[in-house]
């Protein structure tokens, strides 16, 4: 019996002391191209992949668990009756695949949002009773290990606890109770709507999702608009209006206006404008999105170079009923240039000189691929960006360069390989195996390198992939002093084939798979894989390696060795890392923004370990005032980038919003600063 027989269309209805709520959940159900590209991924996977997993019984408890697991990770919105029930059908998964039959997933992501209302509705009633913080209560924040509630009562009183830690974080930030009944009703009443929003795709990409990276961490599935969004982060431009929207109270509002795009250019939309309604071309009707998602306002707006979209926009300004204007914008091609590669100079004083240490801050691997194809002279790429940038670095006389990874994902190959071939030539650079144990070296051919000063790398422990390819080869040339944390451990390669052309269709409807195809090895033989890139000089940390990082997964591949590239170093960083470590040490010791990131790093840790928070009002502001203190800025305990509001981000003013948000931008960048003396370091002992 499939799940689906439990549940149709529900519309529960709840009565409150305040009032009385009639939630319609949506009716999911799968459509039969998502059979079709569940069906044909596995085939997929079955014959490319570089470690094929067998479809089959233990693949199919697999796929169950990880699709429950990220349903509810925490065990709090599934009954353990509801777990017993999915039980049933945990050897069948591989058979719905190749049957192209996904009623079993969408029965059960049905009772996930029942229950997930159920559970919102219970707290949403909690509010209106109050609450008392003199008794000793904890919230427990680890969970992903405990068995499920048992009933109803022990689900609710989880949601209970959760209500009660809403209410006395905004009390502690000051608020009065009639405003806190008022955020907290306003906010579960949004996650309520939330549900209503949810179709077919979000159903078949999270259980797509569970299916793929049990196959491996990074073999994913990419729906058509999710493979947009891909191609765009790689080319870092899209055609579209230029507007950074955020969603506020169920309108698409205007957050950010992009430089130079057309909204900006046209002058006739602001920061906080509220979009109501999207008309494509000169005189089409518009259509209402008030309510709508904001990723299906924005493929709305989105379009092809040169045409039309007409906005119903409420300003700013204007109240609920205030007066609308409809305005005409001709989409155009917007760059986003925040994603691409910038640079500054950082002084640094050093035995009675100042050293100019240029950085450069790379976010992602990008290369327009399809620019590139067609033969366009100027297409753009992160390798060609931080070659210009170099060269003006070197206009500057810089002293020395410092290449900023982190939380660089990765991205290109090709561009990794190119970076690298700017500070060390030609030579090879990364070594991939592929599923047959055969080996190919990759190297750039470029024969000279652009920058040959002294050079350092900042990583952490989002530097995955392409990053870690670039920091390693640095590292094994002996080009440089690698600083910061232990990077990902990311060493596969992926490749993205297109099922729609798979299946020899028209029209983009199955979607894309990224899957495993390969493993990166370093120069010297060694893999990036599972351990990372081990800097040089090591710096403090706020990621916990339990929960980021390839060790993080269960199924990731393990490390492992080949014979090395032939390959000759370019430089003698070791000989100078003993020195480099010793007056790093000194530095920091001195230093009080450095010593005050240590100790915050040390109560983050902390934090994360403990498996309960208080809901004692006395105990939580204890707690809170400790923390304060260490998380305090130059500005002050009333920063508002370290002052906990209790609010989340689309319940604050934009204006406030934004002002938080750039408050964290301008806070001192302490590990940046302290890499780049390190660099200067270097500068110093390479020309003693």
């Amino acid at each position: 019996m499939h799940f689906r027989n439990w549940i149709v269309g529900a519309l529960i209805a709840f009565a409150s002391p305040a009032v009385a709520l009639d939630v319609q959940l949506p009716q999911l159900a799968p459509i039969q191209t998502q059979g079709q590209a569940a069906n044909l991924s596995a085939q997929l996977l079955s014959r490319y992949a570089y470690k094929p997993v067998p479809l089959d019984d233990v693949l199919s408890e697999k796929i169950l668990d990880r699709y429950i697991k990220s349903l509810d990770p925490d065990r709090s919105i599934f009954l353990q009756a509801d777990i017993d029930g999915f039980m049933k059908e945990r050897t069948s998964i591989d058979d719905a695949i190749k049957n192209a039959d996904l009623h079993t997933p969408f029965s059960i992501f049905d009772l996930y949002l029942r229950r997930l209302a159920e559970r919102i509705i219970s707290a949403r009633t909690q509010i209106n009773k109050g609450f008392d913080f003199s008794v000793q209560e904890d919230l427990p924040l680890l969970r992903e290990k405990e068995p499920w509630p048992q009933t109803e009562e022990q689900a609710n009183d989880l949601w209970r606890k959760r209500a009660k830690n809403d209410w006395l974080r905004l009390k502690l930030a000051g608020q009065n109770e009639a405003k806190i009944r008022e955020t907290l009703e306003k906010r579960y009443l949004n996650l309520l709507e939330r549900i209503k929003t949810y179709g077919s795709k979000d159903v078949f990409q999270s259980f797509m999702t569970a299916y793929t990276t049990s196959i491996d961490p990074h073999t994913d599935y990419f729906g058509p608009a999710a493979s947009a969004d891909f191609d765009i982060s790689m080319k870092l431009s899209l055609v579209g209006i230029g507007a950074v929207l955020q969603d506020r109270d169920g309108y698409a509002t205007v957050r950010e206006l992009v430089p130079g795009g057309p909204a900006q250019l046209s002058g006739k939309i602001a920061v906080g404008d509220r979009i109501s309604g999207v008309g494509q071309g000169a005189d089409g009707p518009i259509t209402e999105v008030v309510g709508t998602r904001l990723d299906e306002v924005v493929q709305l707006i989105r379009g092809a170079k040169d045409s039309i979209v007409r906005l119903d926009i409420l300003p700013a300004d204007a109240g609920g009923n205030g007066a609308h204007r409809v305005i005409s914008l001709v989409r155009d091609k917007v760059s986003l240039d925040k994603q691409a590669a910038k640079k500054s100079i950082v002084p640094i004083q050093d035995r009675g000189l100042t050293r100019k240490i240029g950085v450069i801050t790379l976010p992602v691997f990008y290369e327009d691929f399809e620019a590139k194809r067609k033969g366009d002279a100027n297409y753009r790429s992160a390798s060609r960006d931080v070659a210009k940038l170099l060269t003006e670095l070197n206009e500057e006389h810089v002293d020395g360069v410092l290449i900023d990874l982190r939380d660089n994902g990765g991205g290109s190959l090709t561009e990794a390989i190119e970076l690298t071939g700017l500070f060390t030539g030609k030579g090879p650079v990364v070594q991939q195996r592929d599923a047959s144990g055969n080996v190919e070296v990759e190297s750039d051919d470029r024969r000279q390198p652009l920058y040959t000063g002294p050079v350092g790398v900042l990583i952490n422990r989002g530097s995955a992939s392409a990053s870690e390819i670039f920091a390693a080869a640095i590292q094994d040339y002996g080009r440089g002093v690698i600083i910061g944390e232990p990077s990902f451990g990311k060493g596969t390669v992926q490749t993205v084939i297109d099922l729609d052309k798979a299946a020899r269709n028209d029209k983009p409807v199955l979607g894309q798979l990224k899957l495993t195809i390969a493993q990166f090895f370093r120069v010297n033989g060694g893999t990036t894989q599972l351990r990372g890139v081990t800097p040089d000089i090591s710096l403090p940390s706020l990621a916990d390696p339990k929960t980021r990082g390839e060790a993080s997964f269960d199924n990731a591949l393990p490390w492992a060795e080949i014979k090395p590239a032939s390959y000759k170093a370019k430089g003698d960083i070791k000989a100078l890392l003993s020195q480099l470590q010793q007056r790093h040490d000194a530095r920091v010791k001195t230093n009080p923004d450095f010593q005050k990131f240590v100790e915050a790093a040390a109560q983050l840790k902390a934090q994360r370990e403990k498996a309960v928070v208080s809901l004692n009002e006395v105990e939580r502001k204890r707690e809170m005032d400790e923390a304060a203190k260490l998380l305090k800025s130059d500005k002050g305990a009333d920063d508002l980038a370290a002052k906990d509001d209790g609010l989340q981000s689309n319940e604050r003013s934009l204006s406030v919003d934004v002002a938080i948000e750039n408050a964290r931008k301008n806070e001192k960048d302490v590990l940046r600063t302290e890499a780049a003396a390190i660099v200067a370091d270097e500068v110093d002992l390479s020309k003693r």
